[in-house]
């Protein structure tokens, strides 16, 4: 599996916008992860990017660091079949219990 790939598909994936906090865009050239573990055809990845915040005049007035840990699952082609989210930065404090720090 190409490193190349992998940032391509963390790219296109729309679960990884649910890593965002202010309900802004992800700058995908900011886009960054380390594999934490491999399973078989799975992987556990740390990911973190910027969160662009736009202004009501569409300009950025912001941006936010946003991180969270996915699994990606792979096929015997090794392409990707899904991403699933982790843990998630934004989570309520009931959960943050159960997470660890990236």
């Amino acid at each position: 599996m190409s490193t190349d790939t992998l940032l391509e598909y963390l790219k296109i994936a729309p679960e990884i916008a649910e890593l965002c906090t202010q309900i802004g865009w992800i700058d995908n050239e900011t886009i960054r992860y380390d594999i934490i573990e491999r399973r078989g055809d799975q992987l556990l990845l740390a990911v973190e990017f910027e969160e662009i915040i736009m202004e009501g005049a569409g300009c950025v007035a912001d941006r936010k660091p946003c991180y969270g840990r996915v699994r990606v699952s792979r096929d015997s082609d090794g392409s990707f079949q899904y991403l699933k989210l982790i843990l998630n930065a934004r989570l309520s404090n009931n959960y943050a219990k159960d997470c660890v720090p990236l």
